[in-house]
């Protein structure tokens, strides 16, 4: 039996974006432009919004797309921005967003990736 190697990343973040339902190609489309390799969408329903953005006489759908981006840190503050903008957060109503720290990840990365990010590494030490 051969062992497997198992790359565990500790620098990087969830931005979890919850926004109206339809709304979420556009936030994925703007964090695929600003660095962000993938992401996870699911559904949900909201609950509580629509009754205090009532008073305002604002009408919200309950119906959510919720997308899940793991980015590295460098890239979070640009990522995070312009998914913003894309969903329209500045909006009443129209969702909302956060970013988490993640302890560690596991997942595949490319031999050549992790040769950039050795070679890299080295650069700095030699600077």
């Amino acid at each position: 039996m051969s062992i497997q190697h198992i790359n565990v990343l500790t620098d990087v973040f969830l931005i979890t974006c919850i926004v109206q339902r339809g709304r979420a190609k556009a936030v994925l489309k703007a964090a695929q432009d600003a660095g962000a390799q993938g992401a996870t969408i699911h559904y949900g329903h909201g609950f509580g919004v629509q009754e205090l953005l009532g008073v305002l006489s604002v009408a919200i759908n309950t119906e959510k797309e919720i997308i899940n981006i793991l980015v590295p840190s460098d890239l979070r503050d640009m990522i995070f921005e312009k998914m913003s903008v894309a969903g329209h957060m500045d909006t009443p109503g129209m969702g909302m967003i956060y970013s988490t720290r993640v302890e560690k990840a596991a997942t595949y990365i490319p031999q050549h990736i992790l040769d950039d990010i050795a070679a890299s590494e080295a650069s700095k030490k030699h600077a």
